[in-house]
């Protein structure tokens, strides 16, 4: 995403408004590995780099804006919402190391790390934060002290976790979660980019440790091969969406996809959704 904010930025929107008119309430800005370091390596001056953090942002609220001023697209829908997605030091690394959280950082290097795109985006007009696949309890500690910082701001934390008790690094999951729980300004918690196999079982975990609203976005349940950067196997988008269904009954409430999910996943979803909370 990060790439196509550089070559391509009207294919970011197109996907904006295709996620839209398939049923997505919520849209993520392009800013998951969105970094200047990250701009930087790419040649990008320091005021190239932050203009591109800054319109990632604003083609999601263009999106959102001009599909909520078609009458027709507000017939049973609500305002979609617009996310800054907030990715961890690991995603800049473009290793996988999303999947690990092993970086050998402190609180405060990752502080410092996330510092200036933080309040960058913080300050774009989205609707939310969302700090995404956090695989450390350090870096939890980190954005929670930033989101602290930035008074009237709200932010979704999604963890990444090797299981339904351990984030990636091998910290508790209850940990990084109380971290969470007792910041006011965080909404919803919970996981993104796991296997839609652990699921359940986090969402389990996840509504003892908290009363804030539980938060689940898979991926396809493909693996990701680091060394190949490619997604291995295959996953059915109507399977994901009968699985959703499944989720809410265990009491998710923000339900969405990740890695390898596209629009005929929110579709699956939002049909097997509707079919739950109207029984």
């Amino acid at each position: 995403s990060a790439k196509m904010l550089i070559e391509n930025p009207s294919m970011i929107r197109s996907v904006h408004d295709e996620y839209l008119d398939t049923g997505a309430d919520c849209i993520m800005s392009a800013s998951y590995q969105a970094t200047v370091e990250g701009f930087a390596r790419r040649g990008l001056s320091k005021a190239d780099a932050l203009e591109k953090i800054n319109a990632s942002v604003r083609l999601a609220l263009d999106a959102r804006d001009s599909f909520w001023e078609v009458l027709e697209n507000r017939e049973g829908r609500l305002r979609p919402l617009v996310a800054a997605s907030i990715g961890p030091y690991g995603a800049f690394l473009a290793d996988g190391s999303e999947y690990d959280g092993r970086y050998g950082l402190s609180v405060e290097e990752l502080i410092a790390f996330h510092r200036e795109r933080w309040f960058l985006l913080a300050d774009r007009g989205a609707d939310l934060m969302a700090c995404e696949t956090i695989p450390s309890y350090e870096e939890t500690l980190a954005l929670v002290d930033l989101l602290r910082e930035t008074a009237g701001t709200t932010c979704l934390f999604g963890f990444s976790c090797q299981d339904a008790t351990h984030l990636c690094d091998g910290s508790l999951l209850q940990e990084a979660i109380a971290a969470v729980s007792d910041c006011s300004q965080a909404v919803a918690v919970g996981v993104n980019c796991v296997p839609p196999s652990i699921v359940p079982d986090l969402i389990r975990s996840v509504r003892t440790l908290t009363e804030k609203p539980v938060a689940v976005y898979p991926n396809s349940g493909e693996d990701w091969d680091a060394e190949t950067k490619t997604w291995l196997g295959i996953a059915d988008p109507v399977d994901f969406g009968q699985a959703a269904g499944e989720w809410y009954q265990l009491g998710a409430r923000v339900i969405g996809g990740c890695c390898r999910t596209g629009p005929n996943h929110v579709t699956s979803m939002r049909d097997a959704l509707l079919a739950v909370v109207e029984r």
